[in-house]
């Protein structure tokens, strides 16, 4: 993946948002890291066009956001719509899960991801 240029305030909150992952961030990263999901290489807090994707599979321009309550009131619905087009318009696709889901339905989670993975393939 070529790299792109990243403001240093940006990488210093990627980097501190690493180590204070959710619960629902740290059990699907569990799942994600090590290429434990079909092989798949995921990163975590990933920089990318001025955003911090909460997991990333730059091989395949996948996005998997977690989602928190906080992302269910109006305004932060219109933000995270236009996040996700500018990030589709560079040719990513964003997968957003609610914590509840991850929490409590991992594999159908995970089951998702693979499908869009293989979907991007054909």
């Amino acid at each position: 993946m070529p790299h792109a240029d990243v403001r240093p305030a940006t990488r210093k909150n990627a980097r501190s948002m690493r180590k204070v992952m959710t619960d629902a961030e740290l059990k699907l990263w569990n799942e994600l890291r090590a290429h434990r999901l079909m092989g798949l290489g995921f990163r975590r807090q990933l920089p990318i066009s001025g955003y911090i994707a909460d997991f990333a599979c730059p091989e395949h321009r996948i996005i998997v956001e977690v989602d928190g309550s906080g992302h269910g009131d109006d305004k932060q619905i219109r933000h995270d719509a236009s996040r996700d087009q500018i990030l589709t318009s560079l040719g990513w696709t964003v997968l957003r899960f609610w914590n509840g889901d991850v929490l409590t339905d991992m594999d159908g989670v995970c089951s998702h991801i693979v499908r869009v993975v293989e979907m991007a393939r054909k």
